[in-house]
């Protein structure tokens, strides 16, 4: 009887593995951008077209493959960065395992184009869903070419489960800079679609931060330094005031890899306690060196989840170095319990010994007595008081309410009687609905609900909803039916937004200029405004378009209906009326009275019910 276990052949374990290293063109672009790195390149350059579906190519100036390497490099398993098991623990290279070009070739055509420095000629290796088409030598510089394209051609259920354009271009740019932060060295350069996203020339690594985030953020860094025996800890953080609500500025890069790690987050987090806002995250680079035996990053394919052998005392130590900078350059508030030297004894008088002070009093002063009296007193009084600098005066009495009316005329008229209409006022009973409108108060409860008595009962208002939903129609209404009216600026307010915001924000600038945003200029790294909607504060703007922007990046919406409902959802959300306001009765009345001018009054854009009602009848039961 034959067994039933066979070995895959090789393109269908490769299509297996695929399935786990390339999950996206963004996974194509980390392997390899890092192995360009393990290469020793000085430049590496990533071109990419239609966010690498149609062209992944990366090109560098490392040390190059010889003919047999260039062939052997796309079987699996086939590695130069590990000869024996040990070796995982002692890793310093970004890849070791041997599967993502295997991986790459059977889900892709690939052409590679490699010559090392002391050869004439290179090699030129095509492939096509893991078949080798053709080999060629051919006249190269020194490095390395792979050039991707038709990623997911013989899969293409996959390439239908790929996200939006701006989804997946963001998850490059993300893969771009966690291996860009990593080696500040290394001069890296980004273009997609023919234009350039990132130039980063060589430089350290406070400068490359500044490159891929913006000029700006040399303002918001703070150094961060600690040395012990079981890590090094290097790198920025954050100010407080330039938190955001999202996570795009935080960047644990342990042994120069970047790492994803809930429990050292949780570390810096606790290091500012007190200082943020709610939902607020801070930033921060830090660059952390561990001896590699004591580091584990054989747990997942994409080498982000790592395991350390003391956690705990990482956990402290990481802590410790953040709350340290945090209050040395005096961005937290410290306790200083130490005497004002403004209050201490002047030096002079320091062995001085002080006097009691001498009190004299006169005994025989009577406040009550008459001035001659008092002056009698005192001249038969000896005493120093009396011979000395005051005595006592009456005050002069003020003259009496009556004395106002001493000389008027007591004349007396008499009033000439008038007869007025008199009748009882009738009020017909169809208005009394009316006028019981009219007295109607609003009442403001815990500064987040509008209570409105009604005629059967009380209507109970979430003012923060009711107002979403109020801008959101108008929002709506604004983007697909007319432009909105927009308040003109009289300087333009510039913002310094990542480059990830930027390029999501020129997408949405059909939109954003419905609402009534007038954009001068969108740049690279500033966007100049020069007219806003005019729900809008100046000083909210920046916090807007970034909540904006991040919102919509986790929503992810496709079609153009569902965008423009989702920044009008967003927008509303973001300028709403926070609960804990306090609000006056017109505020109050104009809430009311446009929630119930809206189609759907009953639901906030988020699906949550806006206000209910208590009738009299469940009234009178409670009692």
């Amino acid at each position: 009887m034959s067994g039933i276990i066979q070995l895959l052949p090789d393109h269908v374990a490769n299509q297996i593995a695929a399935g786990e290293v390339v999950q996206r063109p963004a996974s194509v672009v980390k392997e390899l951008v890092e192995n360009a790195v393990d290469a020793n390149a000085s430049e590496i350059k990533l071109i990419i077209k239609d966010v690498g579906k149609t062209l992944i190519q990366v090109i560098d100036n490392g040390k190059g493959m010889n003919v047999t390497d260039a062939r052997l490099c796309f079987e699996r398993h086939a590695t130069s960065k590990i000869r024996h098991a040990e070796d995982l623990f002692a890793l310093h290279t970004k890849g070791f395992r041997g599967e993502a070009l295997a991986s790459i070739a059977a889900v892709a055509h690939v052409e590679l184009k490699t010559k090392q420095e002391q050869e004439e000629l290179g090699t030129h290796i095509v492939i096509e869903g893991s078949k080798f088409i053709s080999q060629e030598v051919a006249v190269l510089p020194k490095g390395t070419s792979f050039l991707v394209k038709n990623l997911f051609f013989n899969i293409p259920a996959r390439r239908n489960f790929l996200k939006s354009d701006h989804v997946e271009l963001k998850h490059i740019i993300d893969e771009f800079e966690r291996v860009a932060l990593a080696h500040p060295t290394i001069h890296f350069v980004l273009i997609s679609n023919g234009a350039e996203i990132f130039n980063l020339p060589s430089s350290n690594y406070r400068q490359r931060i500044v490159n891929i985030f913006g000029g700006k953020t040399n303002e918001k860094l703070v150094p961060v330094n600690e040395e012990t025996e079981i890590i090094s800890i290097s790198g920025f953080i954050g100010k407080p005031e330039f938190a955001k609500k999202n996570r795009n500025e935080q960047f644990f890069l342990v042994n120069d890899r970047f790492i994803k790690s809930s429990f050292l987050h949780h570390a810096v987090m606790s290091a500012y306690e007190g200082l943020l806002k709610d939902a607020n995250q801070p930033s921060y680079f830090l660059y952390l060196q561990v001896p590699t035996h004591t580091i584990d990053v054989n747990i997942h394919p994409t080498k982000t989840e790592v395991k350390f052998d003391d956690e705990q005392a990482l956990y402290a130590i990481l802590r410790s170095a953040v709350k340290h900078s945090l209050g040395m350059f005096n961005v937290a508030p410290v306790l200083d319990f130490e005497r004002d030297a403004t209050l201490d004894t002047p030096y002079a008088y320091k062995d001085v010994k002080s006097d009691m002070p001498i009190i004299q009093v006169d005994s025989t002063f009577n406040p009550f007595a008459t001035e001659v009296e008092a002056k009698t007193k005192s001249s038969n009084s000896g005493s120093s008081y009396s011979s000395g600098n005051t005595s006592y005066k009456k005050q002069e009495l003020q003259p009496s309410w009556e004395s106002l009316y001493v000389g008027l005329k007591q004349d007396s008229f008499e009033v000439e009687s008038r007869t007025f209409e008199s009748g009882e006022v009738v009020t017909s009973s169809l208005f009394d609905d009316e006028i019981a409108e009219t007295k109607t108060l609003l009442y403001q409860l815990n500064r987040k609900y509008i209570i409105n008595s009604i005629k059967s009962g009380l209507l109970v208002i979430h003012q923060n909803r009711a107002h979403q939903r109020i801008l959101y129609e108008q929002f709506l209404t604004n983007i697909t039916v007319h432009q909105a009216v927009s308040q003109q600026m009289l300087f333009p307010l510039c913002l310094h937004l990542g480059r990830e915001e930027v390029l999501y924000l020129k997408d949405l600038q059909p939109n954003l200029e419905g609402i009534g945003f007038v954009f001068e200029s969108i740049a690279l790294d500033e966007v100049k405004i020069v007219g806003l909607p005019v729900q809008v504060k100046e000083s909210e703007v920046l916090d807007i378009l970034n909540d904006l922007i991040h919102n919509l990046q986790q929503n992810l919406p496709e079609d153009s209906f569902s965008l423009s409902d989702s920044i009008a959802k967003f927008m509303a959300k973001s300028i709403a009326v926070k609960s804990g306001k306090i609000m006056n009765e017109t505020e109050m009345s104009a809430i009311v009275n446009s929630l119930f001018g809206c189609k759907e009054p009953n639901f906030s854009p988020f699906n949550q019910p806006i206000f209910i009602t208590l009738t009299t009848e469940e009234l009178d039961k409670r009692f």
